[in-house]
């Protein structure tokens, strides 16, 4: 073989790259020395562009196809450094593959938790986490801004500032929303979106397109958790004596059958609960006396100047009887009477009441 036969025989004529790697954002293609036979064939698939380099200037980007590489085909190939050497004159360059499919599933979270006002529980530290898919949809822009000389970049290599510039704007957000820590829950899809919306340009810086970003929990710290079941289950007891019969009678029906001794523990435990029971209902208000007994609960009326006063209860009707205001001939009606009466008719007794006089000393 001749040199020539050498040489040309180091000159690519295929350029093509499949990968299964799923994280390869960008990989160049290796070549000898960076020279491509002239007339090699590209080709560029489904979700993927070609970026031409040339002597470090993006030179032209090339969609989905398959391209021979000659003048006519490619304009830019007249601005390349090329040799005029018979049919084989090789050129010198630089392939890179962008890979522009959407690459899912990746992980943002707060590595510290955020401090926020919350309208019922004052200030509280919230931890939060999702995921988001991302999109090359400028790789010139791409190329210029992240990849550089790299000859195979993995997503790797830009979650870590994609995260925190994800989590710097969500700290922004969550504490601008004011919502409170128990109802986040139900607006995880609108703080996406939102988040989305303002988070969105910043990816565009890097020729990226943020295509979803999902909030999958955000968390309160463990004391708080505990703080939160423990009055959660008090506001599931509800009226707390007739929780103890429950457990009381739950109690019964587990220790029958049981030995002495379990008898005798669960009598111990019934006495507790209702001292306990006792002892709540005691505490409810030990200020207030208790409700006088009632003598009688019979009303009456009782007819003054032609009107019509009433109900009164019998003490009412005991002290104006007293006041000299009801008089044995006033008209006085109750429940069980056709009509009106006269008071002495059915309230004598209590027009007799003269204390004995005082005895002598």
């Amino acid at each position: 073989m001749g040199l020539f036969d050498w040489l040309t025989g180091q000159f690519i004529d295929v350029i093509e790259w499949t990968d299964d790697s799923h994280d390869t954002m960008v990989y160049r293609f290796p070549t000898y020395n960076n020279e491509i036979k002239y007339g090699a064939k590209l080709t560029v698939r489904e979700s993927q562009v070609a970026v031409f380099v040339n002597e470090g200037v993006v030179a032209d980007v090339l969609e989905p196809g398959i391209y021979e590489l000659e003048t006519k085909n490619i304009p830019i190939m007249t601005s390349l450094n090329h040799w005029d050497h018979g049919f084989n004159s090789p050129f010198k360059a630089e392939i890179y593959f962008v890979n522009t499919k959407r690459f899912t599933d990746l992980k943002w979270g707060t590595k510290n938790p955020i401090m926020v006002r919350d309208p019922e529980f004052s200030m509280v530290r919230l931890r939060a986490f999702g995921t988001y898919e991302i999109r090359i949809t400028d790789p010139k822009q791409f190329m210029n801004e992240i990849v550089g000389t790299d000859n195979h970049f993995t997503v790797d290599e830009i979650d870590d500032q994609l995260s925190n510039l994800i989590i710097s704007k969500f700290t922004t957000i969550l504490g601008e929303s004011n919502i409170p820590v128990l109802d986040l829950a139900s607006n995880y899809e609108k703080f996406s979106e939102y988040i989305s919306e303002k988070i969105a340009p910043y990816f565009g810086e890097y020729g990226l397109h943020l295509t979803k970003i999902l909030v999958e929990n955000i968390s309160l710290p463990s004391n708080v958790e505990e703080a939160l079941d423990k009055r959660s289950s008090r506001e599931i007891t509800g009226n707390l004596d007739e929780h103890i019969k429950y457990q009381t009678g739950e109690a019964l029906d587990s220790k029958t059958g049981g030995s002495m001794g379990d008898m005798v523990g669960m009598g111990a435990g019934i006495a507790i609960g209702q001292s306990m029971a006792e002892s709540l209902s005691k505490k409810v208000d030990k200020h207030t006396p208790p409700s006088l007994p009632e003598i009688n609960s019979k009303q009456y009326y009782i007819a003054l100047k032609d009107e019509r006063e009433g109900p009164f209860d019998i003490r009412t009707i005991q002290l104006f009887i007293r006041e000299n205001r009801i008089k044995k001939d006033t008209l006085v009606w109750t429940e069980g009477l056709e009509d009106w009466v006269e008071a002495y008719t059915i309230l004598d007794e209590h027009f007799n009441t003269t204390p004995p006089p005082l005895p002598k000393i």
